[in-house]
């Protein structure tokens, strides 16, 4: 396992949102830098504005130009923004976008070469991020394009609950159609090796939920449930997958029944993150399974609406740098053991006299 301490990159999000502020309150604890090497992908002078924002005195980052001069005892920032960019608190703005992306494209050109281990991303604007660099509905889609991986999901992670979604960031009207048993099946599959690998959860429990109200009813409330779902559930469990379900969402959460499983699958977004959300919305973290890299993210946004106003709660974009370092110490672990301890061996084959002929009968009888 890799004993040095883990580079953590964290791409600075919107600049007029609370992006910094949550950077800045989590790397302000010196324990931090006893865990890993953070390297912010922004600008000094945007930080610097936070900073006075805030009202900050006491803390500051290490300028550096590359991942390779971080200084593993400081919070560092590299440079990646036109330093006449103009900070706008809690407005959406053209630049604000284009500064989102161009540290991400930073960070995630790092994070392919190995010059980072981790990747913690600090909340976008999906609206003003989106150019011809980036047509995406958020960063787990930008990501998934990045790393050429067809296996992304969107988990939501807290210290009592896992929910990852069938249909992500799409319009509701579009839902049932992205419904299906392939969408399923492959969905329950990235869960399954993430809680292996990733949360090192032997033989998983995972609770699927229903499309419809009551999941169906039988059919009376709709087919999906009877024609898409459990036939996918079914074939999982022949793949080894502990899939049950369907269960309708509403008693489900609302009986606590969610407490029996490793994780859960919701079929569409608001399925999912609502309740997550009004359970840990303080604490949760968005976590991208089935790439090949490690990025999280805080559950919440922007929230333009305090920027600036040192009223948000690191707790999240805390939690998302903790579970990016465990995840990377999992995976580590999880690759080691999974290696075949039994090396293959070239066996020089012994060297038989010609005219010595080894019959049956001339064997020893031992052998």
């Amino acid at each position: 396992m890799k004993k040095d301490k883990i580079r953590v990159g964290i791409s600075h999000g919107d600049i007029n949102g609370v992006g910094y502020e949550v950077i800045m309150k989590t790397l302000m604890d010196n324990r931090m830098m006893e865990l890993c090497t953070p390297i912010v992908y922004g600008s000094p002078k945007v930080a610097a504005y936070h900073r006075k924002a805030l009202n900050i005195s006491n803390f500051s980052f290490n300028h550096i130009r590359s991942a390779s001069e971080a200084d593993s005892q400081r919070a560092n920032i590299i440079n990646c923004i036109d330093d006449n960019i103009r900070v706008e608190l809690g407005k959406s703005t053209q630049i604000a976008g284009e500064a989102s992306f161009i540290a991400l494209e930073h960070a995630v050109k790092d994070l392919k070469e190995g010059k980072i281990d981790v990747l913690v991303t600090a909340p976008i604007n999906k609206d003003n991020i989106q150019s011809e660099y980036f047509n995406f509905p958020g960063h787990t889609e930008y990501l998934s394009d990045a790393f050429d991986s067809h296996n992304h999901l969107m988990l939501m992670v807290s210290g009592s609950i896992k929910i990852g979604v069938v249909a992500g960031h799409v319009p509701i009207a579009e839902v049932p159609s992205k419904i299906t048993k392939g969408a399923i099946l492959k969905k329950l599959r990235t869960i399954q090796h993430t809680l292996e690998q990733d949360f090192s959860v032997k033989r998983p429990r995972i609770a699927v939920l229903g499309l419809n109200p009551h999941a169906g009813d039988n059919g009376l409330l709709g087919t999906e449930e009877q024609e898409v779902i459990i036939p996918s559930i079914e074939r999982a469990k022949e793949e080894g997958i502990l899939a049950m379900g369907p269960y309708p969402a509403d008693g489900f959460f609302g009986s606590s029944e969610f407490n029996r499983f490793d994780a859960i699958l919701a079929m569409y977004h608001d399925q999912g993150l609502i309740p997550f959300k009004a359970m840990s919305f303080d604490n949760g973290v968005n976590y991208t399974a089935g790439l090949p890299v490690i990025r999280t993210s805080p559950a919440h946004g922007t929230a333009y609406n305090i920027a600036g106003e040192d009223k948000a709660s690191a707790d999240s974009f805390r939690n998302a740098v903790y579970l990016a370092i465990d995840i990377f110490k999992s995976r580590s672990i999880y690759q080691e053991i999974s290696q075949d301890p039994l090396k293959k061996q070239e066996i020089e084959q012994p060297t038989v006299d010609e005219d010595v002929d080894l019959t049956q009968e001339e064997l020893p009888e031992d052998i």
